[in-house]
């Protein structure tokens, strides 16, 4: 659901997911002058006690409340003082309510504050009022659950005082609970919910979750037809047993049962990375495919960001589980990319409206890199994108191109100098990285290889101390392990690409990947876009600190401002806060598509359009179009 409000004086923009509230503010000119934050009130809609209240406040006035690591909450001196929107505002025209729950009607009050800290003053007659309900976790053919990933760590560490789960194979343990945030739950309910008769074809790369593994053998136990391809871990490392045999062997997963093979070892291929499970319905039938990023171990539900995907569609399912059957011989390189070709040719530049292309890996070219490329391209008012092991080459250039909107990119470790002064040549493209509060990276010939804490970090007067439990050892990739693209996910028309599959070379000619490319589901986009926003703002947060702080400057993020100077960055022209609040309030209806149209489909038209411009004959000019302001709406 999108909600437009407008008060005539104030406006906001609200988008929700299934944990998140996205809210976006707006304003004339004069009216931030004075103005010192929002204050929010939330409550349930139809609840009998809706909990209503003014909201946190993460930061405060530092006049109010000098020391605020140091105040206590009365109520449990055990934990850190809470503080209140009312009296410490969101001083920013983006917001987020990230305790939202899945299908539940939110009312919220906005109220813009004015007057001094301590003595604020409330102008009620400006407030902002709307409903807003967040997406059931499963409708509409598409289910989408993100964990907390270690982002959390703040948060974490304020629940459950940096204490690692008792039992992170227990669903019901409270820290491994808080940190699947319901992914962990939606897998399993997949698997214990298929019956007697169906079967289940599960392709896995690390497969060492004992939750997992046993409901797997659960579902063989009760008659479920289910066989597994996996990461054949005991050839790659020359070992008796390997992490993914010792746990299969531990589940008790059987090789056979019958004459049925149960286990398809996956050894012919650089990394088999898919991680997807396909329903058969009475065994025969396919009606749904779990996939994602989340690998089958406990980093994957509870450490790293993950999402994983559920989708009910038949066409989507059959091609799977193609797929399947195709990889559960061990094919070698060549005949694997022949038959992923012939089950997944690549897509058109203009995907029907409306549809799901799936698209695999291996293949004999890289040339998906430049379909990305060139979505990336055609892109009109907003890209998001995660790049866990970096931002390959190819896709350098469309992302850096200058352009009239912002690109975020979020990934796991900073880019390498070179990269980094290629990206941001446009300062319309923001990137945030991976990142401890307090820790910065050092760079050995201009690569990032460890990180270095900071001495009398001037954060550390606010912020708790975190311990990441995660094993360092435990897994490639710590904080960002998504792979998606977000190609005008605020548009009407947004293009979602999310999947196993790294944007990269290697993982389009060597491994065994999944890639759905979903066009005009507002409803998934919204899911996406709300759990990219949470994501990229918190680590960005904790990039400008960090750097600060390397700098020698203060990190002054812990604190208020005590005048309205804070609403500067918002409303000066061409600065990235100031195009981002601009950017919620663009012409939904512009997207994508229209710049994807004017591309020949066919790779032959391309020859010939490239020939017929080396003989002096001009292409045809792509379309470029400038958001302008959206009507208010209320859109389902």
């Amino acid at each position: 659901m999108r909600v437009v409000t407008d008060h005539g004086a104030f406006r906001a923009k609200a988008i929700a997911g299934t944990h998140v509230v996205l809210i976006a503010i707006d304003c004339p000119e004069p009216l931030r002058h004075g103005l010192m934050g929002f204050a929010f009130r939330r409550e349930i809609v139809g609840a009998k006690n809706g909990g209503a209240k003014w909201l946190r406040s993460l930061k405060v006035f530092k006049s109010v409340v000098p020391d605020p690591k140091n105040a206590k909450d009365p109520r449990d001196p055990a934990k850190p003082m809470r503080f209140s929107t009312w009296d410490h505002p969101v001083q920013s025209f983006l917001w987020s309510d990230y305790t939202a729950l899945p299908e539940t009607s939110y009312k919220f009050t906005i109220v813009p504050m004015y007057g001094k800290p301590g003595s604020l003053e409330p102008r009620k007659q400006m407030a902002l009022d709307f409903e807003i309900r967040t997406e059931k976790e499963f409708e509409h053919g598409h289910g989408v659950w993100f964990n907390r990933g270690a982002i959390a760590s703040q948060a974490f560490a304020r629940e459950f005082a940096n204490n690692a789960p008792t039992n992170p194979d227990d669903r019901n343990d409270p820290e491994t609970a808080w940190l699947s945030r319901g992914l962990l739950n939606a897998c399993l309910d997949y698997i214990d919910k298929t019956p007697k008769g169906d079967g289940l074809r599960v392709a896995a790369y690390e497969f060492t979750y004992k939750p997992v593994l046993d409901a797997l053998k659960a579902a063989l136990d009760r008659g479920v037809d289910v066989r597994i391809i996996y990461h054949n871990t005991q050839r790659e490392t020359g070992k008796s047993k390997g992490e993914n045999e010792k746990a299969i062997a531990a589940a008790k997963l059987p090789k056979k049962l019958g004459n049925k093979q149960i286990l398809f070892p996956r050894t012919k291929t650089k990394i088999p990375h898919n991680k997807f499970i396909v329903r058969l319905e009475g065994g025969t039938q396919p009606t749904k495919v779990w996939t994602g990023s989340t690998n089958f171990t406990p980093s994957g539900f509870l450490g790293q960001t993950n999402v994983g995907h559920l989708i009910e569609d038949d066409a989507t399912a059959k091609q799977y589980l193609d797929f399947w059957e195709l990889l559960k011989n061990d094919p070698a390189l060549e005949k694997a990319r022949a038959g992923v070709m012939a089950l997944t040719p690549n897509p058109p530049a203009l995907i029907h409206s409306e549809s799901i292309v799936r698209v695999f890996s291996p293949r004999p070219k890289a040339d998906l890199l430049t379909w990305y490329g060139d979505r990336i391209e055609d892109a009109t008012g907003s890209l998001m994108f995660t790049a866990a092991f970096g931002v390959t080459e190819k896709l350098i250039a469309p992302l850096a191109k200058e352009r009239d909107f912002l690109r975020f990119i979020l990934m796991e470790k900073p880019p390498t100098t070179k990269v980094k002064a290629a990206l941001t040549k446009d300062r319309d493209l923001v990137i945030a990285s991976g990142a401890v509060l307090g820790e910065m990276y050092t760079f050995k010939n201009g690569k990032p290889v460890a990180r270095r804490r900071i001495k009398d970090f001037e954060l550390d007067k606010w912020f708790l101390e975190e311990e990441h439990f995660r094993p360092s050892n435990d897994g490639f990739v710590f904080f960002i392990h998504t792979k998606f693209l977000l190609v005008d996910p605020l548009s009407d028309d947004p293009l979602v690409c999310s999947g196993s599959a790294n944007f990269s070379p290697n993982s389009l000619l060597q491994n065994d990947e999944n890639m759905l490319l979903i066009r005009g589901n507002t409803r998934v986009a919204d899911i996406y876009l709300t759990e990219f926003d949470r994501i990229f703002r918190h680590f960005y947060f904790r990039d400008v600190a960090n750097d600060l702080e390397a700098k020698g400057k203060e990190a002054k993020g812990a604190f208020l401002d005590e005048t309205s100077n804070w609403t500067d960055s918002y409303f000066k022209p061409r600065l990235f806060k100031t195009k981002r609040r601009e950017m919620f309030f663009a012409d939904s209806k512009t997207s994508w598509a229209k710049n994807a149209a004017t591309r020949a489909d066919k790779p032959a038209e391309k020859h010939k359009a490239k020939a017929a411009g080396k003989k002096g004959k001009g292409s045809k000019p792509r379309a470029q179009r400038k958001p302008s302001k959206a009507k208010t709406r209320t859109k389902k």
